[in-house]
């Protein structure tokens, strides 16, 4: 099952297929990892957008040290990298510390 943190949902490699690859809304994954830096400046953003895409959007985060094969199937490199999904697939993706008024406007493109 997903876990929550703070607003926003955390995946796994046995929950992305169901929570990310099959929903039926838009989903924003943050691929990050606790010890980089520019990612826990992204945290606070991802936090915001779940909060106001609350009921029209999954926002979530991967840790890529706990899911590194999630990490190889989608190419993540450098990190922190955004992906968004709609209806499975990668549809727009985001590299590095953005402001939130970037991903808010990809976000609501999708919904």
């Amino acid at each position: 099952m997903t876990t929550q943190n703070a607003s926003y949902a955390t995946f796994s490699e046995a929950t992305f297929p169901r929570d990310v690859l099959n929903s039926s809304q838009p989903v924003l994954v943050d691929f990050w990892a606790p010890w980089c830096g520019p990612c826990r400046l992204l945290t606070p953003t991802i936090d915001e957008l779940a909060v106001e895409f609350d009921g029209q959007a999954t926002v979530g985060k991967v840790n890529v040290d706990d899911s590194p094969h999630l990490a190889a199937q989608f190419g993540i490199r450098s990190i922190p990298t955004v992906l968004l999904f709609k209806e499975g697939r990668v549809v727009d993706q985001t590299v590095g510390v953005v402001s939130k008024q970037v991903l808010a406007e990809k976000l609501r493109a999708l919904v």
